[in-house]
């Protein structure tokens, strides 16, 4: 092969893995030389419901439960990774972070993968989250103060720029998971329950008045599964449709009507609400609670909601630093 053949071969595709509280999710796609990074070719998409982080909200020990999903899905993510050739880099979040018997998970899930799986620390998840955010968004990042909270199931990230600049940026430990175990033992929802919640959350987000004490923001961007499947409910998606979420526009106006109906359904009534993924609805009204309250909190009136969260982040990073960029 020539030096000119080589240099136009297609560079190796890379899977990265998100290991999270509640979704662990796969990412597999090979940057393009005739597009930006930020829209590669994907190869495959994937997320599975482990909840390798029940009980985060008590002792956040992991159970054994949500350690052999978890691992199970890490095995199909592995084999699909060997299918397009990719190498595998791997993180883990609050869950893990937390958990006083991680390496029970850590030690059998890098014998899968070939590869240890990185336990990130919080401000390492808000990075990748808002490398996300720049390379998705990149007018709203460069033109604009914005701020971005990533709510996932054990910790919620929230990242402020200004023009491109991070001005703040704090892992609080608040998820749909955590506070789902924390307050909510009722079917539906006592109203109790939900102004528990509610404190909780206005207690956390008082430990971080500077995030929204600046000038007004110009957009409040969600990422992650609560926000993206409030928009797929919002828009009555029969089938999640990533192209349709991603960067579409969930109204306060909107948000308190999925709030409404949530807190008057059942359990079985909220597995058969269309968008939600029926594996997400017991813990769907805490973390709908907890994006309202930023979104008050943060003097806006919409989310623009990114299905695009820290696995195309740590995608972005290894792509460039691959090419050299």
């Amino acid at each position: 092969m020539s030096a000119s053949q080589a240099s136009a071969a297609p560079p190796r595709p890379i899977a990265t893995i998100d290991v999270g509280t509640n979704t662990t999710l796969l990412l597999v796609a090979r940057a393009r030389s005739d597009a930006p990074i930020a829209e590669p070719d994907v190869l495959a998409d994937a997320a599975e419901i482990t909840r390798l982080g029940r009980g985060i909200g008590q002792d956040g020990r992991l159970g054994r439960e949500g350690i052999d999903k978890t691992l199970a899905a890490l095995e199909k993510y592995a084999r699909t990774a060997e299918r397009h050739g990719a190498t595998i880099a791997a993180i883990g979040t609050e869950a893990l972070r937390r958990a006083p018997n991680a390496d029970v998970f850590l030690d059998p899930a890098a014998r899968i993968l070939g590869t240890p799986v990185e336990v990130i620390t919080g401000d390492r998840e808000a990075e990748l989250t808002f490398r996300a955010i720049a390379e998705s968004f990149p007018a709203d990042v460069a033109n604009g103060r914005i701020a971005v909270v990533d709510i996932g199931g054990g910790s919620t990230e929230i990242i402020v720029a200004d023009r491109g600049s991070v001005v703040f940026r704090r892992s609080l430990p608040l998820g749909s998971v955590r506070l789902h175990e924390r307050h909510v033992q009722s079917d539906p929802p006592s109203a109790a329950e939900a102004r528990a919640v509610e404190a909780d959350v206005r207690a956390r987000l008082d430990e971080a008045t500077e995030a929204f004490a600046g000038p007004p923001l110009t957009t409040l961007i969600g990422v992650a599964g609560t926000v993206t499947s409030l928009a797929a409910m919002s828009m009555g998606l029969d089938t999640y449709d990533a192209a349709r979420v991603h960067g579409s526009i969930l109204t306060l106006a909107q948000l308190d009507r999925e709030i409404a109906r949530l807190a008057v359904a059942t359990q079985s009534e909220r597995e058969q609400i269309v968008g939600l993924d029926p594996r997400r609805a017991d813990v769907i009204f805490a973390g709908a609670l907890l994006l309202r309250a930023i979104t008050r909190r943060a003097g806006v009136e919409a989310v623009r909601v990114s299905d695009r969260g820290i696995r195309w982040g740590l995608f972005y990073e290894r792509a460039a630093s691959a090419s050299g960029t």
